[in-house]
């Protein structure tokens, strides 16, 4: 067994390489960021099976096709994860892919997930649908923000300069609803129904578009042992800093955005539809603010997708032990 430590650039990849059973880099070299030069590489060993570690980045795809046809198995590394492991002094790319070649032969490696190779792409389509419906409520909120400025209820009530500013907004918004509006029909293409999904439509909130964004993201339940793990890999919880025996909650960015986006748009969606899930948001702002009243209930609905996908059952039309008046069909 030959293991390999991959340091990707976009137009070189640094590499080291040893055998399994040793502990001395037997060669380092910086070749090309393509797949012909990854396979010459590989072939110096034609009779060894190959471990090959790469660190997640924006580029790793196609390193792990190639990788794939080879007969090659990948560690994709998390990388602020293995920053904490082998940070040090002196930082190059012999040094990292040497560190990485270490973590890797005493079994260390923080793997990161590897969506299956078939679900890449339409995954990837959601995420740009959720990046485009960002950038619609941004321009939603710069508009809301203009009104607020100049007390005005509409945009023909502000003055001219400001209605200039409303007026691109506005074009901004109508070219990303086109956008989003054709993303989803060819998705919906590509996309064939299944059992899974089906339940997942059956949640409050969560329309055919959501259920497919959160079934691709997660790309198998069974990867979080508890909910708690999946609480944190969806950032519906804060992140947390004990020292001395104090304890104080942070924002943390560790995590999968778009699960969290999903999640998001699901809950805001659930309280404005549904009386009971908005009658227990309403007592949450009681006690809360709407942010942390609306996360509550993200939360919650996360606790429903992590059973509903683990236990392999139908939604059954409570939230909070408290049955829904309406209940949902998918």
């Amino acid at each position: 067994m030959m293991l390999h430590a991959i340091d990707l650039h976009k137009r070189v990849l640094q590499v080291a390489s040893m055998r399994a059973d040793g502990e001395e880099v037997l060669q380092e070299a910086r070749i090309p960021a393509s797949r012909e030069a990854l396979s010459a590489y590989l072939a110096q060993w034609p009779a060894s099976k190959h471990r090959v570690v790469v660190e997640t980045t924006g580029s790793w795809y196609w390193v792990a096709d190639e990788l794939r046809e080879q007969g090659a198995e990948l560690k994709l590394a998390h990388a602020t994860k293995l920053e904490a492991i082998t940070s040090a002094k002196v930082k190059t790319d012999g040094v990292d892919t040497r560190s990485m070649l270490t973590v890797m032969r005493i079994n260390m490696v923080p793997e990161a997930h590897v969506i299956s190779p078939e679900l890449r792409e339409p995954r990837d389509l959601l995420r740009l649908r959720l990046r485009l419906v960002e950038k619609r409520t941004s321009a939603m909120n710069s508009i809301a923000r203009l009104l607020e400025k100049y007390n005005r209820a509409t945009v023909g009530a502000l003055p001219e300069l400001a209605q200039v500013q409303a007026g691109i907004h506005q074009e901004q918004i109508a070219m990303l609803n086109a956008q989003i509006r054709g993303l989803e029909k060819r998705i919906a293409r590509e996309l064939k129904p299944n059992e899974t999904v089906a339940r997942l439509r059956r949640i409050p909130g969560i329309g055919r578009v959501n259920a497919w964004t959160l079934y691709l993201e997660i790309d198998g339940i069974e990867r979080f042992a508890t909910d708690r793990n999946f609480f944190s890999y969806c950032r519906v919880v804060p992140g947390s800093d004990n020292s001395g025996g104090r304890t104080k909650n942070k924002r943390s960015r560790a995590g999968n955005r778009y699960l969290k986006l999903a999640l998001s748009h699901a809950a805001v969606r659930a309280v404005q539809r549904y009386s009971e899930i908005g009658a227990a948001y309403r007592k949450k702002l009681r006690k809360k603010n709407q942010p942390l009243a609306l996360a509550w209930v993200r939360k919650e609905l996360a606790r429903i997708v992590y059973y509903v996908m683990r236990d392999g059952i139908d939604y059954d039309n409570t939230f909070r032990g408290v049955a829904l008046s309406r209940p949902k069909k998918a």
